[in-house]
């Protein structure tokens, strides 16, 4: 099942009608609501709802935005933050979140879950990367630095996200909406990939699960942090969903799928058969960009 992110267009439209209908141009029955909902273009999706126009398939935290957000931002307000007022400010949010996935008949929300307060390494190592100095002698050192200093500073935040999920998924059970942890872009993100296997046998809900992320961990394995396809393998029986898009290696993600070096032939096969994949594209792919990849899409995967 696929279904289209409004993370391509909601910043350009006033009314959220508009933005529906131009994603309906491209062929899509479903839509996912991106993080970049903000409370003007509730309207227009409620109306196409309400009309049988639109399915709504997720939700992507936060969404709507908190009223004082002025932009797409789903890391304003973090599970792991260590000030309580920040977390629980997450947490109402996202219980917002869900009510409004309900509303519009959405089985799923997408979460991201905070990070470790540390030097932010990925994007450094990307740098380094595009110079051709990956894994040259200062690359290796600054990722085992990082890896150490994440792996002695992430218990007291894991915990925090532990409590705050445990909140989430009982106030998501009473709406029969699942959650899925989505895999990060930044290696100082949570969950790493080493993490999220215990994170989820620790909150034992059938309520959470995993959400795959094929630009982001494409980009761990070219850092050298992982190994997409032996990730997936492990990882995928336990995924609800898939942001769906290619990257152009080192790290330029949100590409149309077959565009990029992802080698979705081999991976898309270790994801669940009713796995929900979610194109999520970079604002500047054109909509005829996007169509050749959802013919290709269809002719090797079906629909």
């Amino acid at each position: 099942m696929i279904s289209f992110s409004t993370c391509w267009n909601s910043g350009r439209h006033t009314t959220g009608d508009e933005m529906l209908r131009e994603i309906k141009d491209l062929g899509f029955d479903r839509v996912e609501l991106g993080h970049g909902i903000r409370i003007s273009l509730m309207p227009g999706i409620q109306k196409m709802f309400d009309a049988g126009e639109v399915q709504f398939s997720s939700l992507h935290n936060f969404c709507p935005l908190p009223v004082e957000i002025m932009q797409a931002s789903p890391d304003c307000y973090k599970f792991s933050a260590a000030y309580s007022k920040e977390r629980e400010r997450a947490i109402k949010q996202t219980f917002q979140t869900i009510d409004f996935a309900e509303r519009l008949g959405a089985p799923f929300v997408v979460l991201h879950c905070g990070e470790i307060e540390m030097n932010p390494i990925t994007d450094e190592l990307i740098v380094l990367a595009k110079r051709g100095e990956i894994f040259s002698r200062k690359y290796v050192r600054m990722k085992l630095k990082a890896v150490q200093t994440r792996e002695a500073a992430a218990p007291p935040y894991l915990e925090r996200v532990k409590d705050s999920l445990r909140q989430i998924a009982e106030y998501a059970a009473k709406k029969n909406i699942r959650l899925g942890v989505e895999g990060r872009r930044g290696y100082e993100e949570i969950p790493s990939e080493r993490e999220l296997p215990s994170l989820l046998d620790e909150l034992n809900s059938p309520q959470v699960g995993y959400w795959h992320d094929m630009g982001h961990i494409q980009i761990k394995e070219n850092l050298g942090f992982l190994n997409h396809e032996e990730w997936l393998g492990e990882i995928g029986p336990r995924a609800f969903g898939c942001h769906m898009q290619d990257c152009i290696w080192p790290a330029q993600d949100h590409q149309p799928p077959f565009t990029g070096m992802v080698d979705l032939e081999k991976l898309v096969p270790l994801l669940p058969p009713n796995c929900l994949f979610v194109w999520e594209m970079s604002p500047r792919k054109t909509p005829e960009e996007i169509r050749r990849s959802v013919a290709l899409w269809k002719e090797r995967f079906g629909e």
